[in-house]
């Protein structure tokens, strides 16, 4: 793991365990356990930092997608693999904590929107063929679909834990609905 990458995991800890009052470099260099000024010296601004930090979740669930997903060919299969990532990164509380508290910032500081913009066009040149190759008949328009379903899914199990939460059987409705099954 990279001295970034250190910096930015503490700094989605922060985020996940304090909210978006507690982000100061100063918070992230004592999480990292790294000296005073560490943060400073990669990310100069707070809005550097949490463009940064967007870019590490995404690049963090993109891992924990590769990892599940397999084969995605069908709309079964599909629905089992996000399924399966929604449980882990609900599982994740603090990841996942983070990454809300970072979109209702964005929502409400416009300047930042340009770093989720990239983010969901990163998410749309991988996902956007695996949606079409399940026989979706507007692609980005289902994509943006499921993305809101995903995160519907996980905020809600945050905020209200369910032993028996399973996000395959909601996406595996979604899916037959989107493809007309």
């Amino acid at each position: 793991m990279t001295r970034q990458q250190q910096v930015l995991d503490a700094a989605i800890r922060v985020l996940g365990t304090g909210g978006m009052r507690r982000l100061t470099h100063r918070a992230v260099d004592t999480e990292a356990g790294l000296p005073q000024g560490s943060t400073s010296n990669h990310f100069r601004t707070r809005d550097a930092l949490i463009g940064a930090v967007l870019g590490r979740l995404l690049e963090r669930e993109t891992e924990l997608w590769t990892a599940l997903a397999g084969d995605v060919a069908t709309p079964e299969a599909f629905a089992d693999a996000v399924g399966a990532l929604v449980e882990r990164l609900a599982e994740d509380r603090v990841l996942t904590l983070a990454r809300h508290v970072l979109f209702v910032e964005v929502a409400q500081r416009p300047g930042l929107r340009g770093d989720v913009d990239r983010a969901h066009r990163e998410i749309g040149s991988w996902a956007l063929p695996l949606v079409a190759g399940l026989g979706s008949a507007d692609p980005p328009a289902d994509l943006a679909l499921l993305l809101a379903v995903i995160d519907g899914l996980l905020a809600n199990q945050l905020a209200n834990p369910s032993p028996r939460f399973d996000p395959a059987a909601a996406l595996r409705t979604v899916l037959r609905g989107m493809l007309g099954g």
